[in-house]
C-alpha cells in the first residue's frame, strides 16, 4: 500500500527522533501517504523548513516523561526512532536508548496511545560485546514489556542521502594517498538496507495490523562484509583500484581513543570512531529476514545503489536540505528585496 486510500482516515503520529538521518526520511515517507505528523524535538526550531511539508514541532526530550506524553497527546500512533551512536558529556547509552524508551512507552500510554512502533538495530542483545548493544537490548525489553501494541524493527547498516556512513568514509577512500585504511581484517558482515525500505516498511506497519506484537530484522538483499563495503565505496568515488591497508585492531582502540578525547574536549564535534563502536565489530551483523520480507514484501534497494546515491545526490536529493528528488515542494512566491 503505497498511499492512505480515501476510505481511510489519515493517522496523527509523533515521532521521536524525527530530525536525524532515519527520522527525516520516514516524516517525509508518512506525509506523502497522507498522516499527520509531529516531530518531538529537543530543539524544536530544528524541524523547521525540513521535510517535504511543514510538520508540528513540538518541544521535548525523550529524558522528560511529561514532554513525552505532552507530544503524543491526541495521537494515534508515537514511532520512536531516538537513539545515539556514541557517548557525550550530556547523553549515555543506558540514559537515551534504555530510560528514553521507558520513557516514551510511558508518555503513550500517559496519553492513551496504543500503537508504538520502535527502531532497534539488527545483533543487538543482553550479552553483547558493545555498551551501545546491550542498552537497545534493554530498550527492546522494555518495549515488550509495554502491553502496548509494539512493533520492533532492527536494521543493520541503513545507507542512503544524509546517512552517516558513506558521507564519513568517502572523503577517506577519495583522498587518503595510496592506500584505504581498515581498521581489523574486515571480515565482518553487514546487510546493508537503503533509508527508502527503511522508512516503507514504518511506515506499512501503521496499516498493518498483522505487524503488531513482533519484531522484524531488517536488512537489504546483499551479505557483505565490511572489506566489500570498501571496495564498493571505492568504485563508487572512482578508486576502484586502491588497496586497502588493515591495520590492528590494538592500533585502532588507541586511535579511538584519541578521537574520543578530543570530542570530549570540543576539538571535534563527533569521533568518527569509538572503541564501542569497534567492539561491535568482534560480530556478524546479519540475521533472517524471511518474515519481514514476507510481510512487507520488496522491492528492496541494492546496497551498490544506494552507496551511489548517496554520492552523487549529495545536497540535491538529502531531504535535510530542503531539495531535491525526496522532497515535493509547493511552489510559493518570494519577494526578495535587493
Amino acid at each position: 500500500m503505497n498511499e492512505v486510500s480515501a476510505k481511510e482516515a489519515p493517522l496523527k503520529v509523533l515521532v521521536t527522533g524525527g530530525t536525524g538521518f532515519v527520522g527525516t526520511h520516514l516524516v517525509n515517507a508518512l506525509q506523502r501517504r497522507g498522516h499527520r505528523v509531529s516531530v518531538l524535538a529537543r530543539n524544536a526550531s530544528a524541524a523547521r523548513n525540513r521535510y517535504n511539508h511543514p510538520v508540528e514541532a513540538v518541544a521535548g526530550n525523550v529524558l522528560d516523561p511529561a514532554s513525552v506524553a505532552a507530544g503524543a497527546a491526541g495521537k494515534d500512533a508515537v514511532i520512536h526512532l531516538v537513539a545515539i551512536i556514541h557517548e557525550t558529556r550530556g547523553q549515555a547509552f543506558d540514559d537515551v536508548h534504555r530510560a528514553g524508551t521507558e520513557n516514551a512507552l510511558a508518555g503513550a500510554k500517559s496519553a492513551g496511545v496504543r500503537r508504538f512502533l520502535h527502531m532497534s538495530a539488527m545483533g543487538v542483545s543482553e550479552d553483547g560485546p558493545s555498551v551501545y548493544s546491550r542498552t537497545k537490548a534493554a530498550g527492546e525489553k522494555a518495549v515488550r514489556a509495554s502491553g502496548l501494541d509494539w512493533t520492533i524493527f532492527r536494521p543493520s547498516l541503513v545507507f542512503g542521502p544524509g546517512d552517516g556512513f558513506v558521507s564519513l568514509l568517502a572523503p577517506i577512500v577519495r583522498r587518503n594517498p595510496g592506500f584505504i585504511p581498515v581498521i581489523g581484517p574486515g571480515t565482518t558482515k553487514f546487510m546493508p538496507v537503503s533509508v527508502h525500505d527503511v522508512a516503507r516498511i514504518f511506515a506499512d506497519a501503521l496499516e498493518k495490523p498483522e505487524a503488531a506484537r513482533k519484531t522484524f530484522e531488517v536488512g537489504g538483499p546483499d551479505t557483505v562484509t565490511l572489506n566489500q563495503l570498501y571496495r564498493a565505496l571505492a568504485a563508487a568515488v572512482g578508486k576502484p583500484r586502491k588497496p586497502l591497508l588493515h591495520l590492528p585492531l590494538w592500533w585502532g582502540r588507541i586511535l579511538a581513543w584519541k578521537l574520543e578525547t578530543a570530542s570530549r574536549w570540543g576539538l571535534l564535534p563527533a569521533p568518527p570512531i569509538t572503541r564501542d563502536q569497534l567492539a561491535s565489530l568482534s560480530r556478524d551483523n546479519t540475521a533472517d529476514v524471511s518474515e519481514t520480507e514476507r510481510v512487507f514484501g520488496g522491492p528492496w534497494q541494492p546496497y551498490r545503489d544506494a552507496i551511489r546515491e548517496s554520492l552523487g545526490s549529495g545536497r540535491r536529493h538529502d531531504p535535510r536540505s530542503g531539495i531535491g528528488g525526496e522532497v515535493q515542494l509547493e511552489r510559493v512566491s518570494v519577494l526578495r528585496v535587493q
